[in-house]
Formats: structure tokens, sequence, C-alpha cells
């Protein structure tokens, strides 16, 4: 049975055989030693985190006894989405990047980490934030590599397209899909949504350009 470390936008855990194409962690062990099944809270800390899946070599053994908990993730959007940000280690030009789109154009590095994990975890639905409604105007003047809920599905805006999200990847949506009377609901964090329209380039799935 897979494990339960696959995250959706809405900052879910949910167990899939797909894979996704990036990892991350919540800032330590959320799983049970022994039977590696998750434990009732869903973060260690608030440094959540995004990675790349292959570094330096690095092999891992997911859900180990008293290390972090692995989660993955279809694409980075994604883990924006559901309140991660970049890595400063492995991902570290993409890191020092969001970050000063993230504070408006500063040049911020990794002493800028414990400033952007408050803000972010103060926005992150799951840790909270209550949810940012939406009109259809404002939903489709979102910038790309953000990501909304209408209704239970969840819609990210790519190159002038709206694609909607699933475990496995991207299909096109006409604009006609905010039509149907779903409240429309931002997933990505506000400040992660003003670092996007600064000029983050989020990494999207393939199937996105499919």
């Amino acid at each position: 049975m897979p494990l339960q470390n696959r995250v959706t936008p809405f900052g879910e855990l949910v167990r899939t055989p797909a894979r996704g194409t990036m990892m991350g962690n919540r800032g330590g062990r959320i799983h049970d030693n022994q039977s590696r099944t998750l434990l009732r809270r869903r973060w260690a800390s608030r440094r959540w985190i995004v990675c790349v899946t292959e570094f330096r070599g690095r092999k891992r053994t997911l859900m180990q006894p008293n290390s972090y908990t692995e989660l993955f993730f279809l694409d980075e959007a994604t883990a924006l989405a559901a309140g991660h940000r970049p890595c400063f280690e492995c991902r570290h030009r993409d890191a020092k990047a969001f970050a000063a789109a993230f504070f408006g154009g500063s040049q911020f590095d990794k002493s800028g980490a414990d400033a952007m994990d408050a803000i972010l975890h103060k926005e992150r639905c799951l840790s909270g934030a209550g949810a940012v409604v939406l009109t259809r105007e404002e939903a489709l003047s979102l910038p790309r590599g953000a990501i909304f809920a209408a209704g239970d599905d969840c819609i990210a805006v790519g190159e002038d397209t709206l694609l909607l999200w699933d475990l496995v990847g991207y299909r096109r949506l006409g604009s006609s899909r905010l039509d149907t009377g779903n409240a429309l609901r931002l997933l990505t964090p506000p400040s992660t949504v003003a670092a996007l329209r600064a000029g983050y380039r989020a990494q999207l799935h393939p199937s996105a350009d499919a």
C-alpha cells in the first residue's frame, strides 16, 4: 500500500501510487516510527519546504525512525499552494529568487527564511488561515503558478490557460468552468501569490504544456 505522503493543493496528505516531481517536508517527523503511518499532527514546525527529488546522490528510506517525514508533490505550484517554499539547501538559487520576490525585491538569503515561514504559517489553509474568497475576475487575474479551488476542484493558472489539477497531472480548462456557481477560494497563500506576481517562476508539471 502506498504511504500517505502525497500532498494536494489543499495541504491534505493522501495515498496514491502516482509519483510526484518534487519532494519536501514540514519541519520534522510527523509519522510513527514503527508503523510508518502518520501521526495526528500534520506539521512538526513552521518550516515547510519543497525540494528536488535528487540531490548530490543522496538516497533515503522513506519515513525512517526519528527522521523527518518525506512528502511529495505533483509540482512546485502544488507545493506552494499547500504553503511550502523553496529549500535553501538543495534549491539555493530558487530559494533566493523566491525570497527576493517575496520581500519585494530585497536581496534576502537564508536569514530571511524564518520571516517567510512565520508569514506563511499564518496564511496556510491547513494551519488555520481563513479562506480567501475570490470573484471570477480575481481568479482569472491570478498569476501563473497560483492555484485556487472551485468547489472541490483545484485549478492552477498556466501560461494563458486554466489547468484542472489531478494527482497525475493537469488538463486544460476553459474559463467557462468558473461559471458553475461553485465558490472560488484562493489556496496559494497571498504572500506567495505576491511573489509570483513579482516574477518568481513556479515549476509546473510537464502536463501543463500538453
